[in-house]
């Protein structure tokens, strides 16, 4: 009888150059992107916060490929959310943020490597992208409903919807939360959220388990809960290290 060996998680970051591996990231110029004018219609029976949600998910480009974001404006800076393996610099690198036909650099101002969270700093906002304001969940039950937009390989923006199914141990990284929904390269650093609009967490990974070869089950996404994020702490470094009185340091 053959053993079936379960791997925790594969992180959803995708390479330029094979959409389906994973890729190290590295600088990137905004030159090497070319925008194009976006053409689609989105359902009247979307939600609001549905709407809110796909119009805040971003994508973040790196040297190698690319990972997904949500926009959150916390106070007077305008912040990106995405995962840690995506923005894997050093802090203080500048990253490619973009969506349709905008594009700003943004600047690598936190990460944790236990929790696989990221975030960094677009100086001087957008201009049709519309944040989400923080309002990080309290709750995770199973049973939560929840909603995200990502950048799916060589795909354009993607809206998805899911429930919370439960949830995983890791030694370090303590309580992961476990959602039925659809995930692939590239959606990694994508925003989970509740119907409220509240941010459950960041996306990170599939699970993959081994049967006869490597299977990718794309159904089973990990989501790092948000909760383990303290905003005052992750601005702390910025904040000490800025020249201007942001209300959201003080």
């Amino acid at each position: 009888m053959n053993k079936l060996f379960n791997l925790l998680a594969v992180m959803l970051f995708v390479g330029l150059t094979s959409i389906n591996t994973h890729a190290n990231t590295g600088d990137q110029t905004q030159s090497s992107y070319a925008p194009t004018k976006p053409s689609e219609k989105v359902n009247r029976g979307l939600s609001i916060t549905e709407k809110r949600v796909r119009n805040a998910a971003v994508k973040v480009v790196t040297g190698a490929g690319h990972g997904s974001g949500t926009v959150v404006q916390y106070k007077d800076l305008t912040l990106v959310f995405t995962a840690k393996h995506v923005a894997d610099g050093r802090l203080g690198q500048e990253y490619l943020i973009n969506k349709d036909i905008e594009q700003r650099n943004a600047t690598l101002i936190y990460q944790s490597k236990e929790h696989d969270i990221a975030i960094l700093i677009v100086p001087s906002g957008f201009e049709r992208i519309k944040a989400m304001n923080w309002n990080p969940a309290s709750k995770y039950d199973i049973g939560t409903d929840i909603i995200y937009s990502g950048h799916p390989s060589w795909h354009k923006l993607m809206s998805f919807n899911g429930r919370i199914v439960g949830y995983e141990e890791i030694a370090g990284a303590g309580t992961q939360i476990i959602v039925n929904t659809y995930g692939w390269f590239g959606c990694s650093g994508s925003g989970v959220y509740n119907k409220k609009g509240e941010l459950i967490g960041i996306l990170y990974g599939v699970d993959v388990q081994y049967a006869y070869g490597t299977q990718i089950q794309e159904n089973m996404i990990w989501v790092a809960p948000i909760k383990n994020v303290n905003i005052g702490d992750a601005l702390d470094a910025f904040c000490r290290g800025s020249l201007k009185n942001y209300k959201a340091c003080r």
